[in-house]
């Protein structure tokens, strides 16, 4: 991870409709999603969005059907046009792309993995992995010998000459992460690209993902309606709901501190010893000397459900926290069991949903 923008989103709107433009004038002057669509008989699809995806972290874009993630991720690629807004990956505009231009980012900047495979069924497993370094011209022997690699890292050693018909749907979409892989782009989209699989399969191609990334530093933008799935894999999470951000951040901290009550609504029955982490709670020794009386050391990046177990549930002990064998903090279990009490239940006057 660097703290270097790959992508960044400024001021994008997109209507559908008739007349986009004419419609803009009206969100501009306040008029919401509904309301554009009774009135003007339009659909405001995204308003307002701005955000920044930083290079080699996953960017997990979460929310419930209709609230514009798909529409969101077309954006990046230019599979959908803005009605307004700027879109730009290393610094150059997108939206001033040309043709030429266009179809090089799509060939080589980004990989796309979709939610319903993509596969070709007439060719074989390597040929699908390796298509998009067969439409660059890469010779047949090359492009084959590149997807096998690939296929063989996303566990699907020995079944390159296999058609997709004989794959089941978890070892397709290792196909399909195989042939995103094998186009060698910096970024890599993914949209709803697990939710079609069973629940145990797609723990573990989410596993998988994360193996991978933590060699391979990809700037991945994640779709996703499921905030389980968005917690375990996000680095940076965006929220949409109506086509806007209600908010975004470290996921553990939206998790701690949510700024809506739509967002409190959405994090209430989340397992929060379970997507937690240590980090989140702990407090910063930032100078001040080790603990010597502490029960023991925690990783940084230990669930507070290990904790849990650690310390047998007693609430009296008090850990040191770890970091590459370095202590970065102490952690005491009376801040553990707060933490997993949701804000909406903790605070007096606060509003449940």
């Amino acid at each position: 991870m660097s703290d270097k923008v790959k992508i960044s989103i400024r001021g994008l709107y997109k209507i559908f409709g008739a007349e986009p433009q004419a419609a803009l004038e009206h969100v501009l002057q306040g008029t919401g999603k509904e309301e554009l669509l009774a009135r003007h008989n339009h659909v405001l699809g995204l308003r307002d969005i701005n955000v920044d995806m930083r290079e080699g972290e996953i960017t997990v874009i979460m929310g419930l059907s209709g609230s514009g993630k798909s529409t969101l991720i077309r954006h990046l690629n230019r599979l959908i046009e803005p009605t307004a807004g700027q879109i730009e990956v290393d610094g150059e505009d997108v939206l001033a792309y040309g043709e030429e231009k266009l179809r090089r980012l799509r060939r080589e900047g980004m990989s796309m993995v979709f939610q319903k495979f993509a596969l070709l069924p007439h060719r074989t497993v390597a040929e699908n992995a390796g298509t998009t370094l067969n439409v660059r011209g890469v010779a047949r022997k090359d492009y084959l010998a590149e997807a096998q690699k690939w296929l063989d890292r996303v566990g699907l050693q020995g079944y390159g000459d296999h058609y997709p018909h004989q794959l089941s749907g978890g070892m397709q979409q290792r196909v399909g992460i195989a042939r995103a892989l094998t186009s060698n782009a910096p970024i890599m989209l993914m949209d709803e690209a697990f939710s079609a699989l069973d629940p145990l399969i797609r723990t573990d191609m989410q596993d998988l993902l994360l193996e991978l990334q933590k060699e391979l530093h990809k700037t991945i933008v994640f779709i996703t309606h499921d905030l389980d799935e968005a917690l375990k894999l996000a680095d940076h999470l965006v929220i949409l709901k109506d086509g806007y951000i209600v908010q975004q951040g470290e996921p553990q901290q939206i998790l701690l501190h949510p700024n809506d009550p739509y967002i409190e609504d959405f994090v209430s029955d989340i397992n929060r010893a379970r997507v937690l982490r240590v980090r989140s709670i702990m407090t910063p020794l930032k100078g001040a000397p080790v603990p010597t009386d502490a029960h023991g050391e925690v990783d940084y990046d230990d669930t507070l459900e290990s904790m849990i177990a650690m310390s047998g549930g007693d609430t009296s002990h008090s850990f040191v926290v770890t970091r590459d064998g370095e202590a970065v903090g102490t952690l005491e279990m009376t801040s553990l069991v707060k933490a997993l009490v949701p804000r909406v239940a903790s605070e007096p006057g606060a509003r449940k949903y």
